[in-house]
């Protein structure tokens, strides 16, 4: 799967196709996580070409699972060297944030049931994401927001050595809430890493290549 170049044309959605859903983000890749220090292990991967980008086309949480199982195969059986990490997007798939935090049980009892506790692991993001207790508006809610109901998949030794690199990994976290509430909405509006392309069934059209390689 090739990763489309970026592109100033606003799409509509008849246009949305995967390359889109790709460039959307690489775009919140680049312009947040890596651009905000949000992840300092992001930029190492980024700048390799480590990341893995693939589109679901998944309507519920049975298809989707089905291709999280397919993609997490995939990296497994792929060398780190060429796929350290994969970013599964699903922008058709549980637009509702309480349905897609439900849905991350089912894809660790996926890990576990492919023996790859351990081994690989499943985060995600979703553009709606809210911690308990919070305001939706809440500009700390953007530590965990995506374009897009994003799965991230992990290599579990690749944590470790980020750990190892990173003694204070433990305090990143609190690093992201006191950049962001700095930032301010306004601030987080104005990188402008939202999606173009509409969520929901039917919102994106029918190219489906496998996104590979850098963002």
């Amino acid at each position: 799967m090739t990763t489309a170049p970026a592109s100033d044309h606003q799409p509509t959605p008849s246009t949305c196709d995967d390359a889109v859903v790709v460039q959307d983000t690489v775009r919140w890749l680049e312009r947040a996580v890596i651009g905000l220090n949000l992840c300092p292990f992001a930029k190492g991967v980024h700048t390799k070409d480590q990341i893995h980008y693939a589109v679901s086309h998944a309507t519920d949480g049975r298809e989707l699972l089905q291709d999280l199982q397919r993609e997490l195969e995939a990296l497994a059986e792929a060398s780190p060297e060429k796929r350290d990490t994969t970013l599964l997007m699903a922008p058709l798939a549980m637009p509702d944030f309480l349905d897609f935090n439900d849905f991350l049980e089912l894809a660790d009892e996926l890990v576990e049931a492919m023996d790859l506790a351990g081994i690989l692991q499943v985060a995600s993001f979703h553009p709606h994401f809210q911690f308990e207790g919070t305001l939706a508006d809440d500009v700390s809610n953007c530590t965990n927001r995506a374009p897009y109901p994003t799965l991230h998949l992990l290599r579990e030794e690749s944590i470790d050595r980020a750990v190892e690199v990173f003694p204070e990994a433990e305090e990143i976290f609190e690093r992201n809430i006191e950049v962001l509430e700095r930032l301010g909405m306004q601030g987080w509006k104005a990188l402008d890493v939202g999606a173009r392309c509409p969520m929901g069934h039917g919102a994106v059209g029918g190219n489906k290549p496998d996104a590979k390689g850098g963002a």
